[in-house]
């Protein structure tokens, strides 16, 4: 058992990080299976119900090989904040720990996985829709531009960290400030959590990763992902919502209610998910603590496995 391995007080986490189609999933289930381990999911798409497909989420025979926690937790329709995410996986890691299983906090989205292992404290604002219709409307009236310029006088230090055309994000700082009175980057200060923590970084050349990930794209094609797509809209999930703006529905979407050419909608999934994988490295470069990476191409599960063991044993890695 882990457990019995482990040296000082605080208990283990592993985490698995890597861009998106780099070989996550496989890896993390073969090792949670060797080391009496359970996976809690960190991608901010496999979280919404109705949405497998285009998530690339772990199939159902994949989640009966191991236990998979945080996916398919809430409708598309609900905008799950980082703090409840954040929240939910320290419970979750806590209740892991409890019943002496190793967690592996598996994924991609720099978010999710930066907030755990860092212990961001994040402002426990609920959304306030008034000012997020007004920002909208701003938005649409004048442009992205302007609305980060309007960041950059009341925070400047996250108007530096948050790119204009992330209109989300931006909005979501000016929306703390006017209810808070204080900027966002005052109130996310950091108190690391009472975790060991290892993390695996995975990586592929990107002359290997793109054909993949475009092999990947005509296989979620071909397994349904436009019907997939079409129920989602039926059951009323306008495309507007933060979970239909994801990789591949955004452009499906395009297709369906725009008549945009379906070979044309492929394309641009393809070349948005290069684009993405390129913001997730930029990502996991700026929050690097102490990432081992590996290879994909030349990594031997093996060897993998046996250097967390002498992690767990409080050997050098």
């Amino acid at each position: 058992m882990w457990r019995t391995l482990l040296t000082g007080n605080y208990p283990p986490l592993i985490i698995i990080l890597g861009p998106t189609a780099v070989g996550k999933t496989k890896l993390s289930i073969e090792l949670a299976q060797r080391l009496n381990g359970e996976i809690i999911g960190a991608d901010s798409r496999q979280i919404y119900r109705y949405m497998d497909i285009g998530t690339a989420k772990p199939t159902p025979d994949e989640q009966a090989q191991i236990s998979h926690h945080l996916i398919d937790i809430i409708d598309p329709d609900y905008n799950l904040t980082v703090a409840e995410y954040q929240d939910l996986a320290y419970e979750k890691i806590n209740d892991l720990h409890s019943q002496n299983k190793l967690p592996f906090l598996v994924g991609g989205t720099g978010q999710y996985l930066s907030a755990v292992a860092e212990g961001w404290s994040i402002p426990r604002v609920p959304p306030n829709p008034e000012i997020r219709m007004e920002l909208e409307a701003y938005v649409v009236e004048h442009d992205a531009k302007a609305l980060h310029e309007q960041l950059q006088k009341v925070d400047a230090v996250s108007a530096d960290k948050i790119h204009p055309n992330n209109v989300r994000r931006v909005i979501r700082a000016i929306e703390v400030y006017r209810v808070t009175g204080e900027p966002i980057s005052k109130l996310q200060e950091k108190k690391p959590p009472p975790y060991r923590i290892l993390t695996l970084g995975l990586r592929l050349d990107r002359d290997i990763l793109y054909p993949r990930v475009d092999t990947r794209v005509d296989i979620m094609i071909e397994q349904g992902f436009i019907e997939e797509v079409q129920i989602l809209l039926d059951k009323g999930y306008n495309r507007t919502l933060p979970s239909m703006t994801g990789l591949g529905y955004l452009e499906i979407a395009e297709h369906l209610l725009d008549g945009t050419e379906l070979d044309e909608a492929i394309q641009k999934t393809k070349f948005s998910t290069h684009d993405f994988i390129r913001r997730q490295d930029v990502w996991f470069r700026g929050h690097d603590n102490n990432i081992l990476w590996h290879n994909v191409e030349e990594m031997d599960v093996n060897i993998v496995e046996q250097s967390i063991c002498d992690w767990l044993e409080g050997k050098s890695v």
